[in-house]
């Protein structure tokens, strides 16, 4: 048996990195230009102090130039104090630049996740997300920060170091600039070599992140089930991962300062040899050598620090790369600039002839076609896997079918502007999400600004206020992460409340009464057929009783319309939505009968006599 084809990974591009750090310094060319200036006053001040021991040995103490004593510590004092005044000065430019170009490349990158599709929110932890929103952005102060300025500081230091050290001695000079050529072509081929290794890093604490946010928010489960220490395990595997790959960049690291280290004592050595003899022949003073010790430390201190600057940048750049990764992800409303606009709908809604698969080859819908007038309540039911929840994405636009046409109001969806269309949409799903807010936050998320008169009145309808009122806070309940405070049925009528504020055209029920018990799914049938009048609804439900007045019921197996009318003919057909009534009949009645209560959910008379 052939060995399985590995993987392959993602290219890492330069070119591409290097593009989105471009548009950077566009976007902050100001401030860098500034920080450019502020950096060349820095370094040439810099220079003054290290000529000054020259005129001191050769002038001062050889020639006894007494005079020269107050000009040269004025001229070092006024160098040092324009050095802190533009050290100070470049940290302020730059560091404000940094931490807008990461805020600006923040709020893009979210902004631009927002707008993918929904598949894509699938098969992407949220862990692995946040990392690459806020952490992947980081690298960006290496660039628009200290980093890229540093960098360039560095060259101009070098050059200039190295113009003084010609003019003192140029055989030397030449021979030490040999040896900073070999050390920066090491650096460069090391750098080659670390750079994936910190695009992996990026990568493996998404992961990790991922799974312990997961881990976190699953905690109920994790404990019900005794696995605290599977998770450990799991959590031990990615912050191994983790060390192995921090142990190698830093050993990468480690090895170019050792290589620094070496490159400094051999430049050391060959100052000791090839300038005593200078010196010894008449042919550097004592003041130059000096000086030329100092330049030689001016020369090698940047370069030095470009490797460690070049450390920085390179973990930049893979940032970058992920960075990149994202934007270049088509986002589900692209084009939506030519598309028509939806300010009104009235919700009638047609599918011809759809066709939906995930996976290529492998179907989910099959030639649907329906019709949902505008107004009317279409109810799915089927069992697990046939289709309903994949239909009801498509007319929120979730997904878009291979082939066939969803229509609104006569106009194929792929035509219409996917936020004009969304603005019309109100959701009440089997599993819904609140926000770590107050409960008033969380029912006006559907229609922001809306006023507290609002708020209580789609509370009341939806039979929120009872529970509510209860509080100690009343509306400004904090219901905690994902409304962990609350029970499952307080959560699922807040929801209710939400989707009636919203006022939508198009009402999308998945399982909307999943989370009530009997007591409280009765209290929000009278909100749900509220809800429900003048707009065009899709209920997916197993409840049975929740659709009995349903305009038209659709009865879907392996993608396919198996059955389709009202409830009242589905029974008289005697198909499968008869075969699903009485199963779900018998069930009830079992689970009530012992009770001596009256259960609210299907009734005995539309059961046939002799089934």
């Amino acid at each position: 048996m052939a060995n399985p084809t590995p993987p392959v990974k993602p290219k890492i591009s330069f070119n591409a990195a290097w593009r989105e750090s471009r548009e950077l310094f566009i976007a902050h060319r100001y401030r860098l230009m500034l920080g450019m200036a502020v950096m060349i006053v820095n370094r040439l001040s810099g220079l003054i102090l290290p000529i000054t021991p020259k005129y001191l040995l050769d002038e001062v103490v050889k020639n006894h130039r007494e005079d020269l004593i107050m000009t040269l510590a004025l001229a070092g004092g006024g160098a040092t104090i324009i050095q802190a005044l533009t050290s100070y000065s470049l940290s302020q430019v730059l560091g404000v630049a940094a931490q807008r170009a990461i805020n600006d490349l923040r709020r893009d990158v979210h902004s631009h996740v927002l707008n993918l599709p929904v598949r894509f929110f699938d098969s992407t932890t949220s862990g692995n997300l946040v990392s690459r929103i806020m952490t992947d952005a980081e690298g960006v102060r290496n660039l628009i920060g200290t980093g890229i300025v540093q960098l360039i500081g560095g060259v101009v230091s070098a050059v200039l170091g190295l113009s003084v050290l010609f003019y003192l001695n140029w055989w030397l000079t030449t021979i030490i600039l040999v040896m900073l050529v070999i050390f920066g072509a090491c650096m460069s081929f090391a750098f080659t070599k670390l750079r994936p290794l910190f695009r992996e890093r990026g990568k493996i604490n998404a992961e990790v992140a991922g799974r312990l946010t997961e881990s976190i928010g699953g905690i109920r489960n994790v404990k019900a089930y005794v696995a605290e220490d599977r998770e450990r395990g799991v959590f031990k595997d990615g912050t191994d991962r983790i060390f192995k790959n921090v142990s190698s960049t830093m050993t990468g690291i480690s090895l170019n300062m050792a290589i620094s280290t070496l490159i400094v004592g051999a430049i050391g050595m060959l100052m000791i040899v090839v300038g005593g003899k200078a010196i010894a022949r008449g042919e550097m003073t004592s003041g130059d050598f000096v000086m030329y010790l100092i330049f030689v430390g001016l020369v090698t201190a940047p370069v030095v620090q470009i490797a460690a600057i070049g450390t920085q940048i390179t973990e930049a750049f893979a940032g970058l790369d992920r960075i990149r990764d994202l934007r270049n992800m088509i986002t589900e409303d692209a084009g939506d600039e030519k598309r028509a606009a939806c300010k009104e709908l009235s919700g009638d809604i047609r599918f011809d002839n759809v066709m939906f698969e995930y996976v290529a080859g492998k179907p989910v819908l099959k030639h649907i076609s329906l019709h949902a007038p505008a107004g009317t309540t279409t109810a799915l039911v089927g069992s697990s896997g046939s289709g309903k929840s994949t239909l009801v994405s498509l007319v929120m636009a979730f997904n878009r079918p291979q082939s066939g046409i969803v229509s609104v109001d006569g106009h194929d969806l792929a035509s219409l502007k996917l936020r004009d269309y969304r603005s019309h949409i109100g959701v009440v799903l089997q599993d819904n999400f609140l926000f770590d807010g107050t409960v008033s936050q969380n029912i006006a998320f559907s229609k922001p600004g809306a006023s507290d008169d609002e708020i209580r009145a789609a509370a009341r309808l939806a039979n929120c206020e009872e529970f509510v009122l209860g509080f100690e806070k009343g509306y400004d309940t904090i219901v905690g992460e994902r409304g962990v405070k609350l029970s499952g049925g307080q959560r699922q009528r807040i929801a209710i409340a939400r989707a009636l504020l919203a006022s939508p055209r198009i009402l999308i029920l998945d399982e909307a009464t999943s989370s009530l018990d009997s007591e409280s799914e009765a209290l929000i049938q009278d909100g749900l057929k509220k809800l429900r009048a003048g707009r065009t609804t899709f209920v997916i439900a197993h409840r049975l009783s929740t659709i009995r007045s349903a305009d038209q019921i659709l009865v879907l197996e392996d993608g396919i319309i198996v059955e389709r009318g009202s409830h009242d003919q589905l029974i008289e057909a005697n198909g499968r939505y008869r075969t699903l009534y009485d199963r779900q009949y018998n069930f009830e009645h079992e689970r009530f009968v012992n009770t001596g209560e009256e259960f609210p959910g299907l009734q005995r008379n539309h059961i046939v006599a002799g089934k």
